[in-house]
C-alpha cells in the first residue's frame, strides 16, 4: 500500500428541505467492513492525536463538525488533508502513520475501523513502523 491509495471518498448525500442525510454502508461506499466506530470530541487547541499506523486495520475518518488535519506519512511520502465536510472522509489504508492536528473549535472526528480495537496492530513507534515497512 503506498500513501496514493490513501483517498477522499465523497458520502451519498439526500437533500431535504429539512436538512441533508449521508450515509456509510460496509463495503460499500467504503472498501471494508466497519467492525468499530470511535469518535474525538474536545481535542484542546494545539493538541494531536494519532501517532501511530496499523499494521493490517483500514480506517475511514470524517469530519462529523468543525475542521481538522490528517498528516499521512508511507516512510517515503508525506501527505498533508484537511477534512471539513461531514459527506467526505479519508479512506486510510493499513501501513500508514498518521497524525491528526490542526482542530477547530467544537470539532467531532468519526472513525470508522475495520477491526475491534486489538494493540498488536498498533506500531507506536515511528522507528518500528519504518523497518517494519521499509527494512530500514
Amino acid at each position: 500500500m503506498s500513501i496514493a491509495d490513501c483517498r477522499i471518498i465523497d458520502l451519498p448525500i439526500i437533500k431535504d428541505p429539512r436538512g441533508n442525510l449521508t450515509f456509510v454502508e460496509s463495503n460499500n461506499q467504503i472498501p471494508f467492513g466497519i467492525e468499530r466506530v470511535y469518535y474525538l470530541y474536545d481535542v484542546p487547541g494545539g493538541s494531536e492525536r494519532g501517532g501511530h499506523a496499523h499494521k493490517g486495520l483500514s480506517q475511514f475518518i470524517i469530519a462529523m463538525s468543525g475542521s481538522f488535519d490528517v498528516v499521512l506519512d508511507d516512510g517515503k511520502n508525506k501527505k498533508r488533508v484537511h477534512l471539513n465536510r461531514s459527506f467526505q472522509g479519508l479512506y486510510v489504508c493499513p501501513m500508514m502513520w498518521r497524525e491528526l492536528d490542526n482542530f477547530s473549535s467544537h470539532s467531532v472526528c468519526m472513525v470508522l475501523a475495520s477491526q475491534k480495537y486489538d494493540e498488536a496492530d498498533y506500531y507506536r513507534d515511528y522507528g518500528e513502523f519504518m523497518r517494519a515497512r521499509w527494512g530500514t
